[in-house]
């Protein structure tokens, strides 16, 4: 099956989290990924999820012999990806200005957490150090507990990987159009707080407060989790009002005292939630599914991803599968109404001597796929 990146070649070199991240989408949708990687890097005998789709070659960036390499690949590809802290990648002759001298229609991807420039940009960080200085961890817990950070999934995926990806696309068009490459600075804190407009633009039509608590999505008893009879827990999200009747309805409170002013009487909010809390102890998580998830209360049960695996919402739309064993979700998105096949993770290191016996013949079409 054709993809829809198939004639894009991209060059990544290999780093941690989002950076390989953002190939491994681009490598599910078709793309051409060579990943470099130093070959400390080899950490087992099969290949992490993170390589699926592409090819690996050890290099040292250190070295003349790999500096070369680097560049000698960068002449014939699309699209480079690092995510080196500020400044390392020229200080290995390796910066944009080197490889858009070689490639001038080059998109040149920079992925970090702090960005190219500000105050923290030479610092070092993690996922939930950039969501929280973006503002975008600030909401991710009730008001009476810790914010915490879904793993890697509000920073360096979210406001990471996929804004780089995006901004690659963005690259790759300008270029194809104009002739011209690209430098672009993937920053989590750009990406984590560029997400927040959708909750600002709440804030602006006074739906989300300045303080924790104060918020319909943090603090009303129709937009919350609950937990169950067996200790598992279960989301509401029945915002919209015919939700929230058809909520009432089928718990059986309809007409009920605690139930009886506006859905948005906040002062009646916390006798609500503890009749709710109260009602859900009653029942399993499977049974609540049982009973809701055939109407549109807007409801949810909180799954691991290996229970989510089992759901037969995910098993009918194959959105999880087994790989050599590794669970993983599928490419995404689809499109024409297909579902990408998963391909197979390489082992690190792969495919050096091939690549290395096909530049040393001169052959560009033998070192990259089409």
């Amino acid at each position: 099956m054709s993809k829809v990146l198939d004639s894009i070649r991209v060059l990544e070199i290999g780093g941690l989290g989002p950076g390989p991240f953002c190939a491994m989408h681009l490598a599910d949708l078709g793309a051409d990924v060579i990943s470099v990687v130093r070959e400390a890097e080899n950490t087992g005998p099969t290949g992490t999820l993170l390589n699926r789709g592409k090819r690996s070659v050890f290099a040292d960036l250190k070295s003349e012999a790999g500096r070369q390499l680097v560049l000698t690949l960068v002449a014939s590809a699309d699209v480079l990806i690092e995510g080196m802290r500020p400044g390392v990648m020229e200080r290995l002759g390796l910066g944009p200005e080197e490889c858009l001298r070689v490639n001038p229609e080059l998109v040149y991807g920079r992925m970090t957490g702090w960005g190219q420039d500000g105050p923290l940009a030479p610092r070092a960080g993690h996922d939930n150090n950039y969501a929280s200085v973006a503002g975008a961890l600030w909401g991710c817990s009730p008001a009476d507990a810790r914010p915490v950070s879904s793993f890697a999934m509000v920073g360096d995926i979210g406001g990471g990987a996929l804004y780089l990806l995006t901004g690659l696309l963005a690259g790759i068009i300008h270029a194809r159009q104009t002739g011209k490459g690209t430098v672009v600075d993937a920053a989590i804190v750009d990406g984590a707080a560029h997400m927040l407009n959708l909750a600002l633009s709440a804030r602006q039509r006074g739906m989300v407060a300045d303080e924790r608590g104060q918020s319909m999505y943090d603090s009303s008893p129709f937009y919350e989790t609950y937990v169950c009879a067996d200790g598992h827990h279960i989301t509401i999200g029945a915002i919209e009002p015919q939700f929230y009747v058809l909520l009432l309805q089928t718990l059986g409170l309809t007409g009920d005292p605690d139930f009886a002013t506006a859905q948005h009487d906040r002062s009646a909010w916390p006798k609500r939630r503890a009749r709710l809390q109260t009602i859900f102890l009653q029942q399993s998580r499977a049974r609540w599914q049982t009973v809701f998830e055939s109407t549109d209360v807007c409801f949810g049960a909180v799954l691991s991803p290996l229970e989510a695996s089992q759901h037969p919402h995910m098993r009918a739309r194959g959105v999880y599968n087994e790989r050599g064993g590794v669970l993983q979700a599928a490419p995404a998105p689809r499109f024409d109404g297909r579902a990408y096949e998963t391909s197979e993770a390489c082992n690190a290191g792969a495919h050096t001597q091939a690549v290395l016996d096909a530049l040393a013949h001169g052959d560009v079409q033998k070192v990259w796929r089409r």
